[in-house]
């Protein structure tokens, strides 16, 4: 088989232990799932009930164009449903706009560490590919202006990032934009956007309409709860959006996920409610590390990356034994640290009595 060169090294993606693996694998009984940054409060009801409600045939093709879920979106965000995209989850629209712009005589420009299919696709797609290491965990915004070049197609900026947390102030990404070549485009992931409540954070979609070159892109995986039906999509004027679907594969947003999300997006309250008891775990956490005079960055997501001078394998593997999935850094560019979802007040409880457990121990 002539394999792509690429392909041959290339890792694939490592999820993070199931339960039921851990279960089997230490014989507990109960495990606490704090490593994907999923939602611990599940979904709306009005999401389920969209799903229980749903009488179409299995047999039956998604509607390609996903067009309830279009409109409900569109009305939402107040933009023209030309203006959308839809993906098998912000992950699908990562290799969709890496496929549409990336090839062997281009480069991408990125951060380092940042969320990692931004650098995996442009492996795929032979791109050169320019990391740009992160200043005090934030986008090094000038460092990445000046490794842009004439083959620079894309630019990564992950806003709030994984996994630091942090996040891009209005008037440095505004100036940051203002700078790049309008050849260049901007891929603007806002996966936590609807956790942010930092005052200085940007409108995103109003400068879409200032600056051409840039897309948008959410999901409905992280604070809507439904990452298990894979729902993303990206917001950007019509002509990025056109030269876009070519690259796009048919029926690629399942029925369910469709009607889900649309009955999701209706429900801001649920979205509301999940904002402010995020922050609310937030807090116990960084009081926590207060006391104990650990590291980390103050996060804008539902996550935190926490230094804890260690192997991070090491703390991993001792939660791991309590019952406690998280996310060692080590795989993340942070080797002493580990990330954690915030979870339910219970859950996060539990955790940091595992951690107090840790540190009593070292």
């Amino acid at each position: 088989m002539r394999w792509k060169e690429q392909l041959l090294t290339l890792t694939p993606y490592k999820p993070g232990k199931s339960i039921d693996s851990v279960k089997k694998e230490f014989n507990l009984e109960k495990i606490v799932k704090l490593a994907s940054n999923e939602n611990p409060f599940g979904c709306s009801q009005k999401a389920l009930a969209a799903i229980h409600e749903n009488g179409q045939s299995l047999a039956i093709y998604p509607d390609g164009y996903a067009t309830n879920l279009r409109e409900a979106v569109a009305n939402h965000y107040q933009v023209k449903p030309e203006e959308l995209i839809f993906g098998n989850g912000s992950d699908n629209l990562i290799q969709i706009i890496s496929r549409a712009l990336l090839d062997p005589s281009s480069n991408t420009v990125m951060a380092e560490p940042t969320f990692s299919q931004y650098r995996h696709n442009a492996v795929i797609e032979g791109a050169k590919i320019i990391e740009v290491p992160l200043k005090n965990g934030n986008h090094d915004l000038d460092g990445m202006l000046a490794a842009i070049d004439e083959n620079t197609n894309i630019v990564w900026l992950c806003s709030p990032n994984n996994p630091t947390g942090t996040y891009i102030p209005e008037q440095e990404l505004i100036a940051f934009l203002e700078k790049v070549p309008q050849e260049t485009l901007v891929v603007l992931d806002e996966a936590y956007y609807e956790y942010v409540v930092a005052e200085d954070y940007y409108e995103s979609i109003s400068l879409t309409r200032r600056f051409d070159n840039l897309i948008v892109l959410r999901t409905f995986s992280k604070i809507y709860g439904l990452a298990s039906l894979r729902i993303g999509y990206g917001i950007a004027n019509s002509k990025i959006i056109k030269a876009l679907e070519p690259a796009r594969e048919p029926f690629n947003v399942s029925t369910f996920g469709q009607l889900a999300a649309a009955a999701a997006i209706n429900d801001q309250e649920f979205v509301q409610q999940c904002k402010q008891t995020n922050r609310q775990g937030l807090e116990q956490y960084y009081q926590f590390f207060e006391a104990n005079k650990l590291s980390y960055f103050p996060s804008q997501g539902n996550f935190l990356l926490v230094d804890f001078k260690v192997d991070g394998d090491q703390v991993f593997q001792y939660l791991l034994q309590k019952g406690y999935i998280v996310r060692s850094g080590k795989a993340l560019g942070f080797p002493t640290s580990v990330r954690i979802t915030v979870g339910s007040n219970e859950e996060n409880e539990g955790l940091l009595g595992a951690i107090s457990q840790f540190l009593a121990e070292q």
